[in-house]
């Protein structure tokens, strides 16, 4: 498993939260333990009070993709690396499984959590999969959805740093709002221009005509 795959807990938690629609789905310890995908073992650490951390680990997330998108990349370095001295891990080397030719270990790094709960632990996973994805792609390429009032974050790995939405849904929805502005607007100049011709043409004089 590749250490950059460990930042999609980061977006994961982020996007539990659209502020701009005033939702929040992170409201129960199971809205938590969803979060943990394929990690059984540490959803079940869980507690109530991990809610309320969870969240406060996500307002600082979220800032870090505020700040990349921002183009603030010392900011978003300086929230990260608090993150990652606040929840420290260790890599960790795992082979739980084989190849299917000659069915020796497949080994792989992990990154290992030492956790006093559930958030410490995933806060600790998160943090370090988003710093493999920065240092690895650029702070360019932690992103917020353009596509209003939407802003989820996304991760961009496009190959020519082009992204600009967190889903198809909402790259198609952006595009359909710009087609419609841009008819409008079509519109609204064929209208001013028709006014224009008319009043130009009352305007002359019966000797002129």
């Amino acid at each position: 498993m590749e250490l950059a795959y460990y930042s999609d807990y980061a977006v994961r938690l982020v996007n539990t939260e659209e502020p701009a629609r005033n939702k929040d789905s992170l409201t129960s310890v199971d809205a938590v333990r969803a979060l943990f995908v394929g990690n059984a073992q540490a959803a079940r650490r869980t507690t109530d009070a991990d809610v309320t951390r969870f969240r406060s680990v996500r307002a600082r997330l979220r800032a870090i993709f505020e700040a990349a998108d921002g183009n603030d990349e010392t900011l978003a370095v300086d929230l990260l690396n608090s993150l990652l001295m606040e929840f420290p891990v260790s890599p960790q080397i795992s082979g739980h499984e084989v190849h299917k030719d000659d069915g020796r270990p497949d080994w792989h790094m992990h990154l290992a959590d030492h956790p006093s709960n559930a958030t410490a632990g995933y806060a600790a996973i998160a943090s370090m999969g988003l710093a493999f994805h920065l240092t690895e792609h650029g702070a360019d390429r932690l992103g917020l959805c353009e596509a209003a009032p939407c802003r989820n974050a996304y991760l961009d790995t496009s190959t020519n740093r082009s992204r600009r939405y967190c889903s198809d849904r909402c790259a198609t929805r952006a595009n359909v709002a710009a087609y419609r502005a841009r008819k409008r607007l079509e519109t609204e100049r064929s209208v001013s221009t028709g006014r224009t011709a008319d009043t130009s043409h009352d305007s002359t004089t019966p000797a002129d005509r």
